[in-house]
């Protein structure tokens, strides 16, 4: 065998992700020098601010602390957040820089720092957590469409996770995310996530797990099956949230099923399931939480 050289270059913050395979999607990108396919090159914010729209334990009294990273991995065709998934809009930061974001929502009195999609940006983040951990909770927001290597490397900075769970089906998740793999990926990891002990303060969830579910037109079968996992992989106890909040934008206009709101009755047949399930502690949307005015209005 002959003996090879290799020059490594510095780990700077902006080459941590060269060779990128932070995603399952394992695209490979120098993200110090180009975006990958995740549509983003180093780590971008959209928005900032105190958000009062999560769930209840989450958002409790004064809102979370909520930074909406620019990119994704998927590319869900009905995305609430499409110009910011698609790396539209979003201003380039450093750890520091994401670090000083930490403080100063701490410092407004937000319940929890509330990192929204920053799967392709986890090593990053972990810098900037290494830089000031804060003092609430740190809650990480995905679509859970992650590797377990990354959600390793995060874990031991993070307290709640609130992850979406959207299809098992491959057809669905194909059609609508562009992933065939997704529920493959994303059930290792919330089975992962769902390690993490529970620990309640009252109302609020400081440390654990929290699922979501979007109920989508057409789908109630798929979800009655997300249902049926969850419920092999949680504790009895875990918090879950079904989502009535489907509401036909992005890229929907193309796909004539998902032209409307789902129904009462498609509604209730995923309720009714996962209260059959066992499920203790059930949240549910109203028919009014499918409407635009809940989606955040960009920074420019």
């Amino acid at each position: 065998m002959s003996n090879v050289s290799v020059a490594i270059r510095p780990r700077t913050w902006y080459n941590f992700l060269m060779r990128c395979t932070l995603c399952p999607l394992a695209c490979g990108a120098d993200r110090s020098v180009m975006a990958g396919r995740c549509g983003v090159q180093g780590m971008t914010v959209a928005k900032y601010y105190l958000h009062p729209f999560e769930e209840p334990p989450i958002c409790h009294t004064n809102g979370s602390g909520a930074i909406f990273f620019g990119g994704c991995s998927l590319r869900c065709v009905f995305c609430q957040n499409y110009e910011v998934s698609r790396a539209q809009r979003g201003k380039a930061v450093s750890p520091e820089e994401l670090a000083g974001i930490f403080r100063e929502l701490e410092a407004r009195g937000a319940d929890c720092i509330d990192l929204v999609t920053c799967d392709h940006v986890s090593n990053l983040v972990v810098k900037s957590l290494k830089i000031y951990r804060p003092k609430i909770p740190v809650v990480y927001n995905s679509s859970a469409y992650c590797t377990l290597p990354s959600l390793a490397e995060i874990d031991p900075y993070i307290d709640v996770y609130l992850p979406d769970l959207k299809f098992v089906s491959p057809a669905l998740s194909e059609r609508y995310t562009g992933r065939r793999d997704y529920f493959e990926q994303a059930g290792k990891a919330i089975a992962f996530m769902a390690k993490k002990p529970l620990v309640w303060e009252g109302e609020r969830l400081v440390q654990g797990i929290l699922v979501r579910h979007l109920v989508m037109p057409m789908c109630t079968s798929d979800s009655l099956k997300v249902l049926d996992f969850l419920r092999e992989i949680l504790p009895p106890e875990a918090p879950i949230s079904i989502m009535r909040q489907y509401t036909p934008m992005g890229g929907a206009e193309k796909y004539p099923e998902l032209g409307r709101r789902i129904t009462a009755r498609e509604y209730r047949r995923v309720v009714d399931h996962a209260a059959s399930l066992g499920f203790s502690r059930i949240y549910t949307q109203s028919a009014e939480s499918a409407s635009a005015d809940f989606i955040p209005q960009w920074d420019d």
